[in-house]
């Protein structure tokens, strides 16, 4: 009887050890809601925390330390009985190679989250069908944040993810939550995953690639030539700018990395921090102050 519960114990051990794709820390805030039943947002933040962190996404198997990291900040701003208001922050973050390094590849906050949460029923989701605007939107987002995530490992690697999410999307157009449909917003969920597919800016997602696994995990071992890869990568972001100024993605692209591209960059080369000023001041104009800095190192 013993060696039957220690081979059961080590089969737990052994399922937990093989890991779920994230390891998400979850965050709901109530500030701006007036009434006394707090609770409620502690249980949200625990049933979300769950579904993001124990349903399995992919097929495939990630170590403990594999998960990918993200952050969703949930800031309630008006809740009546069931139906809740709010802004979802979402930051996906991204190990580089031989470093405690984190890149940031997306910090978003989509005002649009209205969902409704009835404490204590489970999180239902299918990629067939919609059943809650709350577990749609969670399920979208972590089929973005994969895609992102392999987009940075392997070219056009995220694209199953990227198929996933746009399925999402497709399953909302008659949700009548916002968010969803072309025609509310020119940067919303709609968008976000037209312009990840679309093939005219497959520059952006070669862009991932070789700043990410081309350029900076590359620093570890030669900074100069990571850092030279880097330079030339701001290429594909500046043909897309001139393609598509004012690009949702590329904006999403430089509010991830400005800070960023500063750090690497004013420890470059002369030559190196022309190229980047030039084509950084260019395609972000509201940050020239911020790129400036690269100058002054």
């Amino acid at each position: 009887m013993k060696k039957i519960f220690i081979i059961l114990l080590l089969s737990v051990i052994g399922f937990n050890l093989n890991a779920q794709e994230f390891f998400c820390d979850v965050q709901v805030t109530s500030k701006q809601v007036s009434g006394t039943d707090k609770k409620i947002y502690e249980t949200l933040q625990n049933a979300i925390y769950e579904f993001m962190n124990n349903h399995k996404w992919t097929n495939y198997t990630f170590e403990i330390g594999e998960r990918i990291e993200c952050t969703m900040v949930v800031t309630v701003s008006s809740r009546s009985s069931n139906v809740f208001a709010a802004n979802l922050n979402l930051v996906l973050r991204r190990p580089i190679y031989h470093t405690n390094y984190n890149s940031v590849l997306l910090n978003y906050v989509d005002k649009d989250f209205q969902f409704e949460y009835i404490e204590y029923q489970p999180l239902d989701y299918s990629d067939n069908s919609f059943i809650s605007n709350l577990t749609s939107v969670l399920a979208f987002y972590s089929y973005v944040f994969l895609g992102m995530e392999f987009d940075s490992y392997t070219l056009y690697g995220g694209t199953p993810f990227y198929e996933k999410a746009e399925a999402v999307v497709s399953n909302a157009q008659n949700a009548s939550q916002s968010g969803w449909k072309s025609y509310e917003d020119t940067r919303n969920r709609y968008w976000l995953i037209e312009n990840l597919q679309n093939a005219a800016y497959k520059p952006l997602r070669r862009f991932f690639y070789m700043y990410h696994l081309k350029g900076l995990d590359v620093m570890y071992d030669d900074v100069e030539k990571g850092r030279s890869t880097i330079t030339n990568s701001l290429d594909l972001l500046e043909t897309t700018y001139e393609e598509r100024p004012g690009l949702f993605l590329l904006k999403l692209i430089t509010d991830a990395k400005g800070d960023e591209f500063v750090n690497i960059f004013k420890e470059g080369l002369t030559k190196e921090k022309s190229k980047a000023v030039e084509i950084l001041r260019t395609i972000d104009p509201a940050n020239t102050s911020k790129y400036q800095e690269i100058l002054e190192n």
